[in-house]
């Protein structure tokens, strides 16, 4: 189950529907406009030669035709200036405003710097000007790519919004999968119990159950403590940090495969004192060594290793797994993300969450290679 990894394709694959989209239909009306354009263009050639060939014609002509053309141009605005750009006549310019004084000739200035003229020649050597423009429909058809594109754009940001308000069923998703992640928890001491009660009743005299027993009812505590805690300020204590992971590794080793090898990599005699909240703490590094154990697939090595830094403590959990992807190095913190077909992907963001919101820590990927291992380091202030 990867409800996360599930979100980030959809994600992609809205980008990608949106983003051909757009550039499909940016595509297409660009090309239609310049069609427009064209087509304008012959009309308002086509407006001026037939007025040449009225100028040209002889008495007694018959220019219906010539006229018809003329009469029939009714969206390209025209305008016939002289050969001193004094106005002569205009075409499918706002009726109610074309008699205004200095409308027309406000117009031909606007038009004379976006186009060119196109010159009608006279007899005796005279000419005349039209100048056009584009049709009220191409103007408005001119800027439609762009209301689109700010449309899509519109619709990418309100889904992303809409994706990204999801984010907040994260939590509903971490307490769902709390009683999911509680039972596993229990099962562990829970069916150990059970199993030393069954070495009890064989009468195995030769094996030591007390001390073993007592840890796994004081795992079952534990256990129901940190599930206590979410949702509430935990209290901070004082601890040698060394201590508290040996003590933790001894617990998971006695109950893990013994093909697994646990080292130290410190000095277990040398105290490293932070303030912590130990139930908490010890939480984080069973779900980092039980994502460890998983990686070397029931044989190979888990190592632990604690530096300091000026006031900073460093605790790297290494193993010699199968490697994590350098692609999934953020994602593996995020509720619901599992590479396990049974995970629930809540182990890793609950320590996250521990450790960067309870404790003012870090938690990530130090290095990993595919077939060789991993290494999650932790990091937190000493005091």
């Amino acid at each position: 189950m990867n409800i996360y990894k599930q979100r980030i394709w959809w994600k992609l694959w809205l980008l990608v529907i949106a983003v051909i989209i757009g550039i499909g239909s940016l595509k297409y009306t660009s090309d239609l406009v310049e069609t427009l354009k064209l087509e304008e263009k012959e009309k308002a050639e086509l407006w001026a030669e037939a007025t040449r060939m009225i100028n040209k014609s002889e008495l007694g002509e018959d220019l219906s035709f010539l006229y018809s053309i003329i009469e029939n141009n009714t969206t390209v605005p025209v305008i016939l200036t002289d050969s001193y750009d004094n106005i002569i006549s205009s075409k499918n310019f706002n009726a109610s405003k074309s008699d205004n004084p200095g409308f027309l000739e406000t117009k031909l200035v606007k038009i004379k710097e976006e186009y060119e003229p196109i010159v009608i020649d006279l007899p005796n050597g005279q000419f005349n000007y039209i100048y056009y423009k584009e049709s009220i429909i191409l103007s408005k058809l001119i800027y439609y790519p762009y209301i689109q594109l700010g449309i899509i754009i519109l619709f990418i940001i309100v889904s992303y919004l809409a994706f990204s308000s999801s984010r907040r069923a994260e939590q509903n998703q971490v307490w769902v999968g709390m009683s999911k992640e509680t039972a596993h928890q229990l099962g562990t001491p829970t069916s150990s119990l059970a199993g030393w009660v069954e070495v009890l009743e064989m009468k195995y005299p030769e094996v030591t159950l007390r001390e073993e027993i007592a840890k796994d009812v004081e795992r079952l505590e534990k256990v129901t403590e940190r599930f206590s805690k979410i949702g509430s300020k935990p209290s901070f204590s004082e601890e040698d940090i060394a201590r508290v992971i040996i003590k933790t590794i001894d617990y998971i080793k006695s109950r893990t495969s013994s093909r697994i090898k646990y080292i130290f990599e410190f000095d277990t005699d040398i105290p490293v004192i932070v303030p912590m909240n130990t139930t908490l703490f010890e939480w984080v590094v069973e779900n980092v060594c039980k994502n460890a154990i998983d990686a070397v697939e029931g044989e190979g090595t888990i190592s632990i290793n604690i530096t300091t830094i000026k006031k900073i403590v460093h605790i790297d959990i290494s193993d010699t797994g199968i490697g994590i992807p350098a692609s999934a190095f953020k994602s593996i913190f995020k509720p619901g993300f599992s590479t396990k077909k049974k995970g629930w992907g809540l182990g890793l963001s609950l320590s996250k969450r521990i450790i960067e919101d309870y404790h003012s820590g870090k938690i990530f990927v130090k290095h990993s290679e595919p077939g060789k291992g991993s290494c999650i380091r932790i990091s937190m202030k000493i005091n």
